[in-house]
């Protein structure tokens, strides 16, 4: 019988954000893949885990996902964590997924924590309907042309954003997408979470004064008639 890939959320921050289901499932199953082993093992230890583990992220996904496979074949159960959060999401997880189920694999989801969920609904801006875009290219064209294309979405919009690249895409989205309402969230459920609620010209200004560290998460108001 072929084994389980189980797709374990993990936390985005605050390690104590972790389900007793999640805990027991990385205990019992025969190999962690995850994208750092080291920042994973951190996790592990802290809750006794002593399961093995191996590397799966951006740059191996293609050989890698090909033994992960192999072993899920031979009847070995494998946990897909990623860094933080919930994996498959912005992340290489989305591969090892799509080749389990080609091959008649049971994916089942231990479901946990998500930054874009957290950020969203924090955020105070319209829930009900929203899309997601993850980061935008580090390339300014090609950044400023994905904002074209939501020129007109009237959903919430909800990007990733890493610190270095932060004011760049706020000036983009200023000049592309107008001076909106954003709430720009930084390091969700950690010491120094920040929720920042102003418009992009405010939020350019506030980060131009303060250097942008840590990981995040923007919300952006869609058009308005």
């Amino acid at each position: 019988m072929p084994g389980k890939l189980f797709i374990v959320a993990t936390p985005i921050g605050n390690l104590k954000d972790i389900t007793f289901r999640a805990v027991e499932t990385l205990k019992e199953v025969d190999l962690v893949a995850c994208e750092d082993t080291r920042y994973t093992r951190k996790l592990l230890l802290h809750y006794g885990i002593h399961t093995p583990t191996t590397s799966y992220f951006e740059h191996n996904k293609i050989q890698k996902g090909e033994y992960l496979a192999q072993l899920l074949k031979d009847g070995k159960n494998i946990a897909l964590v990623s860094d933080s959060g919930t994996p498959g999401i912005s992340d290489p997880g989305f591969n090892i997924i799509n080749v389990a189920i080609k091959n008649n694999i049971q994916v089942t989801v231990i479901p946990g924590p998500c930054a874009l969920i957290a950020a969203l609904v924090q955020s105070g801006m319209p829930t009900d309907s929203f899309i997601f875009q993850g980061f935008l290219s580090h390339k300014k064209a090609k950044r400023r042309k994905q904002l074209d294309a939501m020129g007109e979405e009237k959903r919430t919009i909800i990007l990733y954003e890493s610190p270095h690249r932060l004011l760049k895409a706020l000036d983009d989205i200023k000049d592309v997408l107008g001076d909106r309402e954003i709430v720009v969230a930084r390091e969700l459920t950690k010491m120094f979470e920040e929720t920042f609620r102003s418009t992009v010209s405010e939020a350019i200004q506030h980060f131009t004064n303060k250097a942008p560290r840590g990981e995040f998460a923007l919300i952006i108001k869609g058009k308005t008639p």
